[in-house]
C-alpha cells in the first residue's frame, strides 16, 4: 500500500506565534470573530475573495466536452468510450453533429449525464442481463444513468447571486460552484468558448459523426469535477492557514460511514456497493479478519478496464477482482478461473463476450492512454488492454495527518478518497475531496445548513 508523508513547517506562517488558534478559525470553528485581530480578519478577507473569483478561472486550458444523443445505445457508449480514449461520455439531450436534429430531452439541449465504464460493468454484471449482454448492449444508453438529480449541473462562468460577509464582488461563481459540489453535484458543464464565425459553425455541423465536440449556440463546453476545485484551492493554501496545517482529526472530517468487504466475499455481493461508491465517487475498502485494510475496489481504476470485468464480478472473490483489474490487465489464470465458473454456471452469452474481447486484445498492439480531466487515468485503448496508470493497492493516511498533506496524497495520486487508518492498518474511515471544501467553504461567510443568509 502506498502512503505519503508530508511535512510543510516552512508553510506554518506567523500564526504559529499567537497563543490563541481559535482566534484565526473562520466564523464556522469560532464564535469569536467580533474579536479577531486586524490581521486575522484581513487573512479571512483574503480568503473570501480568492473563493469569490470566477469559475472560469479554473476553465483555462480543458479539453471540449464530448457527446453522445441520449438516443443511443449501450454499445455506441461502449464504442465512443474506447475509441476516444478517455474515461467518460456526457450524454446529451440532442443531437450534436446534425443540423436536422433537435432536443430530445424535455425539448432542452442540455447535458442529462455521463457515462464511463463503471456504469456499463455494473448494467451489465446484474442477473438479468448477464445471461443475455449483447441484448443489453443494445438498450439505450438512458438506462445507465443514475436515478439521482443534479449530479450534473450546468453553470455559467460569470452568474452567481451569493452575497460576501467580508468582501464585495460580482463574480462569485467559484463559490457557487463549491455549493453545488456539497450539494451533492459531480461535474459542473460550464462554457468555455464562443463561435462567431457562421461559417465555422456550419463546418462543425456537417461532421456526420453522432460522437463529437458538444456544440450548442455557438459554445462548446467543458466540466469541472471536485479535484479541479481542489487543485486550485491547494494553489492558494496559504491564506487559509493555518487550517491546512491542523490534522484531519481535529477538523472533524474523518467519515466513518463507509463501504467494506471481505477479502474473500464473492464480488457479486458487492455489486450494489460498486454502484454507490460509482455514484459517491469513493472506494470500497477489502479488509481481512481483523478490519485491516487490505487493498480497495475503486470505481477509479474499474474505469480503466473493459466490460469483461462484468464476468469477473460474477465468478470472483472480491479479492481476486483486485488483482483482475489491477493495471497491465488480469492475470491469465484468472481469466481462464473466469471462463470455467461462466461454463459452469451456463452463462454462454457473457463467455462469448469475454472470448471476443480476449481475442480483440490479443489481435491488437497495446496502445497508450490518455489522461482523464477528471481523475487523470489512462484508459486502456481500443485494443481492450488495460490502463498501466491505476493500481488497486489503497492510498492512506493516519489521524494525525495535516489536511494539507492529505490534499497532496489525493491529488498526486488522483484519488477522490484517501483511507485513515491506525499503525497497524485497522481501518478507521476516509476523507474525502467533499469533507475538504466543507473546511474551505466555511471560510466565505456564515451560512447555515439549509439557510441561504448569514448570520449577522
Amino acid at each position: 500500500m502506498a502512503t505519503l508523508s508530508v511535512s510543510f513547517p516552512h508553510l506554518i506562517s506567523c500564526h504559529q506565534n499567537q497563543p490563541n488558534l481559535s482566534t484565526f478559525l473562520p466564523y464556522h470553528f469560532s464564535e469569536k470573530i467580533p474579536f479577531l485581530s486586524l490581521y486575522s480578519l484581513s487573512r479571512n478577507c483574503m480568503a473570501v475573495s480568492f473563493l469569490a473569483g470566477e469559475v472560469s478561472d479554473l476553465c483555462l486550458g480543458k479539453p471540449s466536452l464530448r457527446s453522445l444523443p441520449a438516443t443511443a445505445t449501450v454499445a455506441a457508449a461502449v464504442s465512443a468510450l474506447k475509441k476516444s480514449g478517455e474515461v467518460y461520455v456526457t450524454v446529451w439531450g440532442c443531437e450534436h453533429g446534425s443540423p436536422r436534429s433537435g432536443a430530445v430531452h424535455g425539448g432542452a439541449c442540455v447535458c442529462v449525464g455521463k457515462v464511463c465504464m463503471v456504469d456499463v460493468i455494473c448494467f451489465l454484471a446484474k442477473e438479468e442481463n448477464a445471461a443475455r449482454p449483447s441484448d443489453a448492449l443494445r438498450s439505450p444508453v438512458s438506462e445507465l444513468l443514475p436515478k439521482a438529480h443534479g449530479l450534473v449541473r450546468h453553470l455559467e462562468p460569470h452568474s452567481s447571486d451569493l452575497l460576501m460577509f467580508f468582501c464585495a464582488s460580482n463574480c462569485h461563481s467559484l463559490l457557487e460552484a463549491i455549493d453545488y459540489i456539497l450539494e451533492g453535484a459531480q461535474n459542473l458543464v460550464i462554457p468555455i468558448q464562443s463561435y462567431t464565425s457562421t461559417n465555422s459553425r456550419k463546418k462543425l455541423l456537417k461532421k456526420p459523426t453522432s460522437f463529437g465536440p458538444t456544440l450548442h449556440n455557438g459554445r462548446e463546453f467543458c466540466w469541472l469535477t471536485q479535484e479541479d476545485v481542489v487543485r486550485f484551492l491547494l494553489n492558494g493554501i496559504s491564506i487559509f492557514s493555518p487550517i491546512p496545517m491542523l490534522t484531519v482529526e481535529s477538523l472533524d472530517i474523518i467519515d466513518t460511514d463507509i463501504m467494506t468487504v471481505h477479502y474473500n466475499a464473492p464480488a457479486s455481493s458487492m455489486l450494489a456497493s460498486i454502484s454507490r461508491s460509482h455514484m459517491e465517487q469513493t472506494s470500497i475498502a477489502v479488509v481481512d479478519e481483523d478490519n485491516r485494510l487490505i487493498g480497495e475496489i475503486s470505481p477509479f481504476t474499474l474505469a480503466c478496464c473493459d466490460e469483461t470485468v462484468a464476468a469477473a464480478i460474477q465468478t470472483l472473490s472480491a479479492g481476486d477482482l483486485m488483482a483482475y483489474i489491477d493495471c497491465g490487465g488480469p492475470p491469465e489464470d484468472l481469466v481462464q478461473l473466469v471462463k470455467t465458473r461462466l461454463q459452469e454456471k451456463n452463462l454462454n452469452g457473457m463467455l462469448e463476450l469475454v472470448e471476443e474481447l480476449s481475442l480483440s486484445s490479443l489481435s491488437s498492439a497495446s496502445s497508450s492512454c490518455s489522461s482523464d480531466e477528471e481523475f487523470g487515468l489512462g484508459r486502456r485503448g481500443g485494443s481492450g488492454r488495460y490502463s498501466p496508470a491505476r493500481r488497486s493497492e489503497a492510498i492512506v493516511c493516519y489521524p494525525r495527518s495535516s489536511l494539507m498533506a492529505v490534499m497532496i496524497q489525493a491529488l498526486a495520486h488522483r484519488v477522490n478518497s484517501v483511507w485513515v487508518v491506525e499503525e497497524d492498518y485497522s481501518l478507521i474511515g476516509n476523507v474525502t475531496f467533499t469533507g475538504m471544501l466543507k473546511i474551505f467553504r466555511s471560510f466565505a461567510g456564515c451560512r447555515t445548513e439549509g439557510d441561504n443568509s448569514f448570520k449577522q
